[in-house]
């Protein structure tokens, strides 16, 4: 059975307490964090247990698990996770060629030992950057998965598509390693200027049978809905949990 989850960082510009209550109405009973929260919200356990809301997977800066990976632990067991996943790099930081990438790879590997040992599987969350091209069809992200077995992926199939890829033959590329998908709708073009070009899930451009089968195929049984900067973050959590359910 596929568990659904909504991605907080979508509600971030409303009362958590007031998000956790609408998506428990809304008929939600997991929910992802993302690294922000757990310092703004440091009640965000008893909070989530208040709501009767699960967290089994979180989001947590790569750079904060290196630096400290015990407090990435604590967070993790104290909210019952199972997964913790590094979810971004900024600009700057980005490796820029095949050499670089690979190190980054190395880098992942070793920051999420720590992690891993203590139970929790680890990985990470793409955007659009990871499915670049860096020569010979190689993409950053095949050097990520690539690292190690034990290095899990979160797949973001709006960010795969945004990047110009079938998110299809992505789910089928990463079959065996993908642990959560992240099931984020693109607007048609020109549309939701004012949501970055992001839409609900089930009224943008993707198709989602075909992504569905691929992901039941591939044996991906969590999948978390999230939009990036949703204008009604009620209207988007309701209305995006009734197309998955649909699937």
């Amino acid at each position: 059975m596929t568990a659904i989850s909504y991605q907080l960082y979508g509600s971030r510009n409303w009362p958590l307490a007031d998000t956790l209550t609408m998506l428990a109405e809304a008929g939600y009973a997991d929910v992802e964090g993302y690294g922000a929260l757990f310092a703004q919200v440091p009640t965000l356990a008893e909070d989530l247990r208040a709501a009767g809301l699960s967290m089994p997977t979180l989001h947590y800066g790569l750079d904060d698990l290196e630096r400290d990976p015990q407090a990435a632990i604590a967070i993790g067991r104290a909210v019952g996770a199972e997964a913790i996943f590094a979810p971004m790099l900024q600009a700057p930081d980005r490796p820029v060629d095949l050499a670089g990438w690979e190190a980054f790879a190395a880098r992942l590997v070793a920051a999420g030992r720590p992690v891993q040992e203590a139970g929790f599987v680890f990985g990470w969350h793409n955007h659009d950057f990871e499915l670049a091209d860096l020569g010979g069809g190689v993409m950053p992200l095949d050097l990520i998965a690539g690292a190690s077995p034990e290095l899990k992926l979160e797949l973001d199939l709006g960010w795969t598509a945004r990047a110009g890829h079938n998110p299809v033959a992505m789910v089928e590329r990463f079959t065996g390693q993908i642990h959560a998908a992240h099931i984020k709708d693109v607007a048609p073009a020109g549309a939701c200027a004012d949501e970055d070009g992001w839409a609900d899930v089930g009224h943008g451009t993707l198709s989602w049978a075909p992504v569905h089968a691929a992901l039941q195929k591939a044996g991906v049984d969590r999948y978390v809905i999230e939009h990036d900067n949703p204008s009604d973050h009620r209207r988007c959590a309701r209305r995006s949990l009734a197309t998955v359910q649909a699937f």
